[in-house]
C-alpha cells in the first residue's frame, strides 16, 4: 500500500463516508473531541497535513473512486474504508478473493488512484 494513499482514503472515508449515526467529518459541528471520540468509538483519523484531507481532494477521490477505478478495485477500496463494521476475512470474502489477492487489489488501486491525483494535480 501507499501510505499518503492510504492515509487519504481513510480521511476521504471519514469525511463523506463516515459510519452509520456519526455526523461526517466535514460537517463542520464544532463538537467537542469528546463528543467526536466517543461517536467514532475511538477511531478518530489524524492527517499530518492538518486535520482532515481538504474538502477538495476528498471532491478528487470521490470521483476516482466511483468513476474511474475498475469495478475490483473499487470494490475492495470500499469495503476496507467505509465498512466500519466488518473483520478484515469478511471483507475478503464480500469481495470474493483471497487475503493475498484482495492486498494485491488494493495496491492496485492506490496506483490508480495516485496516478489520478498526479494527472489532475497536472492539468491544473
Amino acid at each position: 500500500m501507499i501510505k499518503y494513499i492510504d492515509e487519504a482514503l481513510e480521511l476521504w472515508a471519514a469525511e463523506l463516508h463516515p459510519p452509520e449515526g456519526v455526523e461526517a467529518l466535514g460537517g463542520g459541528g464544532g463538537g467537542s473531541m469528546l463528543a467526536t471520540l466517543i461517536a467514532c468509538r475511538g477511531e478518530l483519523i489524524r492527517s499530518t497535513r492538518g486535520s482532515r484531507v481538504l474538502l477538495d481532494e476528498s471532491a478528487e477521490i470521490e470521483l476516482i473512486v466511483f468513476k474511474l477505478l475498475p469495478v475490483r478495485e473499487r470494490q475492495v477500496v470500499i469495503e476496507r474504508y467505509t465498512n466500519y463494521d466488518s473483520l478484515e476475512r469478511q471483507r475478503w470474502e464480500a469481495c470474493g478473493c483471497s487475503a493475498a489477492q484482495f492486498y494485491r487489489r488494493l495496491h492496485r488501486a492506490h496506483l490508480l488512484i495516485e496516478g489520478h491525483l498526479i494527472q489532475r494535480k497536472r492539468a491544473a
